[in-house]
């Protein structure tokens, strides 16, 4: 019997023993965990960031995002131009959804601003004290285009609707030719007892040209032509000496030429 218990004994450990190096594991497991978390050994790990490095992430943060705001600004000041520059009303930031959400910008974007803004309305003061001052109604699709100058001469008469002169008298020498203002196309050649040989040629943006009084056509209707391209020659036909009257037209509207090309 005693014996018996002897083997028993040998063959089944003390529970006390195994309770004992259990707590032991966990107690050195919780102590390895504090070190790492609350003292610097952890920055000795390969890999994980340092102090330095991680303000220095947290920085760059903050100005990637003060970035992104001034960018977001910027891109809805420059919306707000070209509406202006469009003869529309700007948005207000307060006005729509689509606005950025800055609550508040530095000092130095907001001189930016102010600069910007102080420009643009001096050259659109600028502009319409010229327009005013000079009496030309200027069209805007039209103003942008780059004219070729049909012939060299002087204007003798000056174009002047109201006095059933709807066009440029420009006083030239004999045999001199004529040239396109712009690109574009003839739809009609003809002659006339009025107005002799006349040419007519279709631009874009509605306007057309009508060259009159020409002694000899050199292109016919259906014909492409360039800014400069001969298209008719100009004769003596009168005591005061070759002349060509040139005329424009803007979606129905006589205009005048002068408003547009250097003579």
């Amino acid at each position: 019997m005693a014996l018996r218990l002897i083997r028993d004994k040998e063959s089944h450990p003390d529970s006390k023993t195994t309770a004992i190096l259990a707590g032991t594991v966990l107690g050195i497991m919780a102590l390895t965990y504090f070190l790492i978390a609350f003292t610097g050994i952890k920055r000795t790990i390969p890999g994980y960031p340092s102090r330095e490095t991680r303000l220095a992430a947290i920085e760059n943060v903050n100005k990637v995002d003060s970035l992104s705001k001034v960018i977001d600004m910027w891109a809805f000041q420059i919306a707000n131009i070209q509406r202006i520059v469009n003869g529309q009303e700007p948005v207000s930031p307060d006005s729509t959804g689509n606005a950025p959400a800055v609550r508040e910008i530095d000092d130095a974007s907001r001189a930016a601003f102010a600069a910007n803004d102080s420009l643009l309305r001096e050259e659109i003061l600028r502009q319409e004290a010229f327009n005013v001052s000079t009496g030309k109604s200027v069209i805007s699709q039209i103003e942008g285009m780059h004219f070729f100058t049909p012939i060299k001469g002087v204007i003798a008469a000056p174009f002047d609707e109201s006095k059933g002169h709807p066009f440029l008298d420009i006083a030239s020498e004999t045999e001199k030719m004529v040239y396109a203002v712009y690109d574009g196309t003839v739809i009609n050649s003809y002659w006339s007892d009025l107005s002799e040989n006349v040419i007519m040629i279709q631009h874009r943006n509605n306007l057309v040209s009508v060259y009159k009084h020409t002694a000899k056509l050199l292109k016919g209707t259906g014909d492409r032509v360039t800014a400069g391209t001969p298209i008719a020659v100009v004769s003596d036909v009168a005591t005061d000496g070759a002349h060509l009257y040139l005329e424009f037209w803007h979606e129905g509207k006589a205009i005048d030429p002068a408003d547009y090309i250097k003579f």
